[in-house]
């Protein structure tokens, strides 16, 4: 794929809406009120459709006419995500928005950009929900700073993560390396420069960004990572992944193989997906009885193919991405958007947090006893369960995953407590957000996830950060190791030598 000139922008008929010339052909895009330029909806692979399902991605078809991206177009399919009490819709998207082609991305780019630092946002979910479009997810910000920033959609769910024997693995990490490589290809032309790529995600989206760190195929596809709530140690060898491929299979009443799968309409795929998604039911335990996602999700990518020889942690500690400057961190208190607004913080009686926690790992009853169950003033099974799964499931992988890094390497901790549902939302999952990409008015309000009036001055300095990070790989705290543990409190601003957690007593090293 032929690298287009960097000078082909040009306007339409009118004299507003920017034109650009990408390898297959010329793309219309649109002025923001504030001068930055968008395109919308961009084919970064063809549509994985017909013989293309379940199959690798192959490049776009070119076209003569020049191309709208004004509108975002398909989404890969998903069901939709609701929480009582609170507005997930910004963080999480409006669900499907029906379509072939829907391997497309946005780019959000400053006015005259020449180049500038890039960064590519794949999105989180949980590996069944989201798309490039979610409100919260905004590139305005990014272009007011300088980047030029670029959001993917991918293939998830069974059609995207799944190891469907007969089929290529790991589907949707292949999708996000064929994103970065027509970024390689046609970025110059948006004004971003090719040789400063970050690629950053959060939740699900910071494992991928993890998966593609240890990956010997994303060799030179980019310069820099930021993992937000993710990291590498979530993935499932190809053997226990099978056992989901044998559920869907089972419960869609088809043969387990890519033939048969290519054949089932995607609402149907859905439908069997959501049957073997929840907290209980499909046991993923390998030989030492642990299950590294906790049940939290049965779509993440695998490990022993060409994508993955080797897990990411494992990877990492073998030297891939050495030359990758990473940031990584997570919330304090991530487990709190699934035990708070459920009210499943105060429901949970310790036996019942005990049995839950030994389907996914032994020595149950030790680690709740080591997140405060029985002791006096920390509440019942369901508030030490919350604060376990907080560090086995996110803050401490994510150390893990920082000191097996052999390049330079920050740590942040995001820290800001939400004052929803009665300030006892705090720093859970996904509050960064709005913070990173400083789109503070779409999560805020009576439902919204940052309650009412959140911190202007926060979201200001957090997105800098960000942005300087993309444009240098520098920032204002010491480098993490496993002796200095510095870990950067971003609402204090301050750097703290971090003690380790309870957790890592019990998880795999």
């Amino acid at each position: 794929m032929s690298s287009p000139s960097a000078s082909v922008v040009t306007p339409d008929r009118n004299g507003e809406d920017p034109v650009i010339t990408v390898a297959q052909g010329r793309v219309r895009g649109k002025v923001a009120r504030d001068g930055a330029r968008f395109f919308l909806g961009v084919p970064y692979a063809a549509p994985p459709v017909g013989a293309r399902r379940f199959a690798v991605p192959h490049e776009p078809a070119s076209w003569s006419d020049v191309r709208d991206a004004r509108v975002p177009g398909p989404s890969a399919p998903q069901s939709s995500i609701s929480f009582p009490k609170i507005d997930m819709l910004p963080l999480a998207g409006d669900g499907w928005t029906k379509g072939d082609d829907y391997l497309t991305l946005n780019v959000w780019t400053p006015h005259d950009a020449t180049g500038c630092p890039v960064m590519l946002w794949i999105h989180g979910g949980g590996g069944t929900v989201g798309k490039k479009d979610i409100p919260v997810n905004d590139g305005a910000a990014f272009a007011r700073s300088g980047v030029v920033y670029v959001a993917i959609n991918f293939r998830m769910g069974v059609e995207g993560f799944l190891p469907v024997p007969g089929a290529p693995t790991n589907l949707a990490l292949r999708d996000m390396q064929a994103a970065l490589r027509w970024v390689q290809a046609n970025i110059a032309a948006f004004g971003g420069d090719p040789n400063n790529v970050t690629i950053f995600g959060e939740s699900a989206g910071g494992m991928h960004v993890a998966s593609l760190l240890g990956s010997p195929l994303s060799q030179g596809l980019f310069a820099r990572a930021i993992v937000q709530s993710g990291h590498g140690s979530g993935l499932y060898p190809i053997d226990i992944a099978r056992r989901t491929v044998d559920r869907v299979a089972k419960l869609l009443k088809i043969r387990a193989d890519a033939e048969s799968f290519r054949q089932v309409a995607p609402e149907a795929l859905l439908n069997a997906q959501g049957k073997v998604m929840g907290p209980v039911g499909l046991d993923l335990r390998n030989a030492d009885g642990f299950d590294p996602n906790f049940r939290l999700n049965r779509f993440n990518s695998v490990y022993g193919d060409d994508v993955l020889p080797v897990d990411p942690l494992t990877a990492l500690r073998k030297g891939a991405g050495t030359d990758v400057d990473l940031l990584i961190g997570a919330c304090r208190q991530e487990g709190n958007l699934w035990f708070v607004p459920t009210s499943l913080q105060g429901r949970i009686p310790g036996f019942a947090a005990r049995w839950l926690l030994g389907k996914t790992m032994p020595r149950a009853s030790e680690v709740l006893k080591a997140y405060g169950l029985g002791q006096p003033g920390m509440g019942g099974g369901g508030a030490a369960l919350n604060r376990a799964l907080t560090d086995l499931a996110f803050r401490w992988p994510s150390r893990q995953f920082a000191a097996a890094h052999r390049g330079r390497t920050h740590v942040f901790e995001f820290d800001w407590m939400s004052p929803a549902l009665d300030g006892k939302l705090g720093a859970c999952h996904g509050v960064d957000l709005p913070f990173v990409f400083d789109t503070l008015d779409v999560a805020s309000g009576p439902r919204g996830i940052l309650g009412e009036n959140p911190p202007q001055a926060l979201a200001t300095r957090v997105h800098a950060l960000w942005a300087g990070f993309a444009r240098t790989g520098g920032l204002p705290w010491p480098e993490f190791d496993e002796q200095s543990r510095a870990v950067h409190r971003l609402s204090v601003d301050t750097t703290i030598q971090e003690e380790v957690m309870p957790a890592s007593v019990f998880l795999p090293s």
